[in-house]
C-alpha cells in the first residue's frame, strides 16, 4: 500500500504476464454504474443490436457473490456470458482474463461487453488502463460508460425529495459519476422537462468533461448515438482520479447482500408471474418497515422445461413500483427462483425478510411448495485492486 491508502501496481509483475497479441484487437465495452440504474437491460439491448449486425458478442457479468439474476437473464435471450462471483473486476482482474479466455475458445467474440458490480468505482485505473497495458494489442478499450436512474440521481443533488443513502455510501456514487467518460442518464421517460433540465446542470456542472446521453433502455430510445460512440471509440488518455480506499470500503460496507436460489414446485399448475410480483411487494413492505434504503431487488424465475422462458423483476426504489421486465408466458408447476437484494441495512436482516417473504408466500398459496436450495449474505470486504495504473499506458 503506498503512503495514500492506495493499492500500488507492481509493473514488472504486469509485465511478466503479457501474452500473444491477437491481430484482430477485439472490443472491449465496460457499462458502470450504480446498482438499480439499469445495466443489464442496456447490456442485452447493446448485444442484441451488434449480433443483429452480424458482430459476435461475448457478456462478463460481475458480482461480490454468486448466483447472478443478471447472468440468467442475459442467457435467456441466448448470448454467451461468463460470471465473475466473489469480488468485483478491479479485484478479479485475472478471473476476467480467464473469463475473456473461455469466451473466445467457445463463441470467438469480437465485441466483449462487461457489466461491474454497481457498487464498484475506479474502474479506469484498476481495469482499464491495466487492460491496455498487458493485453493491448488484443483488445480495444470503449470509453467508460456510467449510467444512472435519474430519479435516484435527482435525490443525490438534493434536486428532489425522497429516499437516498448515507454520505459514505454515495461517495461511490460520486466517485463512479466522476471517473465516466460518459454518462449515460437512463429511464428518462421517468422525467418531466424541468426535472431533466435541473439534471442535465448538475452533472454539467459537477462533471463538465463528461460526454453525455440521454436513453431509455427498456424501450429502446436514444440507443443508437450512445452505441455508435462506444463500438467505434476507444478511451482516451487522461489523469485517473484520486480514491479515498477506507472511505470506499466503508462505504461498500454499509450495504447488505443477499443472494439466494428457491426451488418451487406444486401439483397443479400455477402463475409465475404472480409469485414474483407478490414476493417483489412482500419484500418491499418488510424493507421499508425495517426502513432499509433499497438499491436493487431483482428475482428471476425459470421454470422446470420452460425452454428459455425466464419471469424476471426488479426493484430499484423503496416507492417504486416492482415492475415485471420479462414475463413467463405459461403456468408453471416447477421452477428455480434466484433473488439478488441490495440494501443499506444488515445482511442478517436481509437473510430474515427473505425467511418471511417465502413463509407468507407458502401460507397464501396452498399447494405451493418451496426449498430454499443456497443462500448467502454479507457485506462486501474491502476491495483490494490487482492492479492500479495512474498513467495511461
Amino acid at each position: 500500500m503506498s503512503s495514500d491508502g492506495e493499492p500500488q501496481s507492481n509493473e514488472h509483475e504486469l509485465d511478466a504476464e503479457v501474452e500473444t497479441r491477437s491481430l484482430n484487437p477485439a472490443r472491449y465495452i465496460m457499462i458502470g454504474g450504480f446498482l438499480g440504474a439499469g445495466k443489464t437491460t442496456a447490456v442485452a439491448k447493446l448485444a442484441r443490436c451488434l449480433t443483429d449486425q452480424g458482430r459476435r458478442v461475448g457478456l462478463i457479468t460481475n458480482d461480490q457473490g454468486s448466483e447472478l439474476v443478471d447472468t440468467a437473464m442475459l442467457a435467456s435471450h441466448g448470448f454467451p456470458v461468463e460470471e465473475i462471483a466473489g469480488g468485483c473486476f478491479c479485484c478479479r482482474f485475472h478471473s476476467l482474463m480467464e473469463a475473456a479466455k473461455k469466451l473466445s475458445g467457445e463463441s470467438r467474440p469480437d465485441v466483449f461487453i462487461a457489466e461491474p458490480v454497481g457498487s464498484c468505482t475506479d474502474l479506469v485505473a484498476t481495469v482499464a488502463y491495466p487492460l491496455r497495458r498487458i493485453y493491448g494489442e488484443s483488445f480495444s478499450i470503449a470509453p467508460l460508460s456510467v449510467l444512472l436512474d435519474p430519479i435516484r440521481a435527482l435525490r443525490v443533488f438534493n434536486l428532489a425529495e425522497g429516499g437516498t443513502f448515507s454520505e459514505k455510501v454515495l461517495y461511490i456514487y460520486r466517485k463512479q459519476l466522476e471517473e465516466a467518460d460518459i454518462i449515460v442518464i437512463n429511464k428518462c421517460d421517468l422525467l418531466k422537462g424541468a426535472q431533466l433540465e435541473a439534471l442535465r446542470a448538475a452533472l454539467s456542472g459537477q462533471f463538465p468533461c463528461a460526454e453525455r446521453f440521454e436513453i431509455c433502455a427498456r424501450e429502446g430510445t436514444g440507443l443508437e448515438p450512445w452505441f455508435q460512440r462506444i463500438t467505434h471509440d476507444c478511451q482516451l488518455a487522461r489523469p485517473v482520479m484520486e480514491v479515498d480506499y477506507e472511505t470506499y470500503a466503508e462505504g461498500e460496507a454499509l450495504l447488505g447482500w443477499l443472494n439466494a436460489t428457491v426451488q418451487f414446485w406444486s401439483q397443479a399448475p400455477f402463475d409465475g408471474n404472480a409469485i414474483l410480483s407478490q414476493l417483489a411487494i412482500d419484500l418491499q413492505h418488510r424493507l421499508n418497515t425495517e426502513g432499509a434504503e433499497v438499491a436493487h431487488l431483482k428475482m428471476t424465475l425459470d421454470p422446470e422445461n420452460g425452454f428459455g422462458d425466464l419471469g424476471v423483476i426488479n426493484l430499484v426504489r423503496n416507492d417504486y413500483a416492482p415492475e415485471l421486465s420479462q414475463n413467463l408466458s405459461d403456468p408453471m408447476q416447477r421452477g428455480e427462483l434466484i433473488i439478488n437484494m441490495r440494501a443499506e441495512v444488515a445482511p442478517e436482516l436481509l437473510g430474515q425478510l427473505l425467511a418471511s417473504a417465502l413463509e407468507h408466500c407458502a401460507r397464501k398459496n396452498r399447494g405451493l411448495d418451496m426449498k430454499v436450495q443456497h443462500q448467502e449474505h454479507f457485506r462486501p470486504g474491502k476491495p483490494t485492486p490487482t492492479f492500479r495504473l495512474r498513467a495511461f499506458a
